[in-house]
Parts: C-alpha cells; structure tokens; sequence
C-alpha cells in the first residue's frame, strides 16, 4: 500500500459521527448546489472534475474517461464508499496529499450526510435520470448545445489588431473585444460546436467578457487573423 493509502485509511478511522447520522437526500441535492459546477450526474459527462455516476464502489482516480487525475489520487488505492466518501468531503488534503481538486471540504457533518445519503440514490446504477438531471440543474443546469447556435452565436471570423480581437458573427455583427477580456476555449463533447463552425458565449457577469469556443485546438489558427 502507497503512503497515501496509510494516510488515508488513518484519516477515516479518526472521522466524525457523520456516518451514523442518518442524511436527507431531499436536503443533500440542496447541497449538492456547491458540487454540480464541477461534477456531473451522467455517464461519462466530465466536467471540471469526473463523473459521479456509478461512484460507489469505484477506485479513485480510475475512471477511463477522465483524464486529469492527479498521480496522489491514482495512488491512493480508495475504493469508494460511504466512510471514504465522507473522509474526503471532510478534508480532501489531508485524506490524500498533493491531490489537486481545490475544495477545502465540508465540516458540518450534517451536511455531509445529507450530501452522502443524494448521491448514493442519484449515482447508482440505474438511477432515474430526472434525478440526475435536477441535482445539476441546482448548480446552474446543463451548459448549451453548441450545435445548434442562433446566427448571434456562430462565429464566421476573429482578426487580430494591437490590443484588441474583433469577432464577426453569422447575423453580420462585429464585436470588438479587448484582447484580456476573450478566452479561447475547446469543447470535443457531444454538446460542443460542430468543426468551423466556433461559438461565442458570455463570459462574465458585467457584459464585458466573453470565450470563443472551438471544437478543436486546431481551428484556433485557421480561423484568427492578424489584420488591422
């Protein structure tokens, strides 16, 4: 066994009473507000951070379809349940060191059963998918289908000049943007753009902001041009 899978086995010995709590899951999709940014309900549906369908009983850090595990957790040798479940809401750092999911944990034991008890019913196999699908709608819902984009949306080019992007769309509107306030972002999944055929979506609460999303990191050069 790696020095973290000793550090996490200690870690869960020494754990509050969460587990004898009995949770609500009613409350815990409440709570599961916090999460749903990060982490999906669905099959395969990777975020920020993996997919939490079929959690239970699945080793840490071995989902095929993730790919940004760090080497700590693919070490730890978990196997995810309630009592490693509840270890790792509490102090993720201190359960396994060097693990790079920033998310200081959750002290209020409550909360944590209550979170435990909605995704041991909304991850099992089988699930009801409205189940899945209304704890992430609490965190903000499903991002947008880029395939299917309003004239608005679609960009048709990006020229380049000194400090600024100007980016034209399918409804023949140029927008200029200041080069810090336009990310270029990359979406393969089955909701991102189709290929040349890039979005613009807001990116920030002032209306300043905003991402060109790809389909591939490819098309970026293709389809930004140096031209004042």
């Amino acid at each position: 066994m790696t020095r973290y899978g000793v550090i996490a086995l200690a870690t869960i010995a020494l754990l509050s009473p969460a587990l004898a709590q009995h949770g609500d899951a009613s409350r815990g999709q409440q709570d599961f507000r916090a999460c749903a940014p990060c982490h999906s309900l669905e099959p395969d549906r990777n975020m920020t951070g993996p997919s939490l369908a079929k959690l239970w009983g699945r080793k840490a850090g071995s989902l095929p379809s993730f790919e940004r595990y760090s080497d700590a957790l693919k070490s730890s040798g978990i196997i995810w349940d309630d009592r490693a479940l509840d270890g790792w809401l509490t102090d993720p750092e201190r359960m396994v060191p060097d693990n790079e999911m920033p998310f200081e944990g959750i002290k209020d034991g409550r909360v944590r059963a209550d979170l435990l008890a909605f995704l041991k019913e909304a991850t099992k196999p089988g699930a009801p998918q409205q189940t899945a699908q209304q704890g992430g709608m609490m965190g903000g819902g499903r991002d947008p289908n880029l395939k299917k984009l309003e004239p608005g949306q679609q960009v048709k080019a990006i020229t380049y000049c000194r400090d600024t992007y100007r980016v034209t769309t399918a409804d023949g509107k140029t927008r200029p943007i200041w080069e810090r306030n336009l990310r270029f972002r990359t979406d393969s999944s089955q909701d991102g753009p189709e290929k040349g055929a890039p979005a613009i979506t807001p990116a920030g609460m002032m209306g300043d902001r905003a991402a060109v999303i790809f389909a591939a990191p490819e098309e970026m050069e293709k389809m930004i041009e140096s031209r004042c």
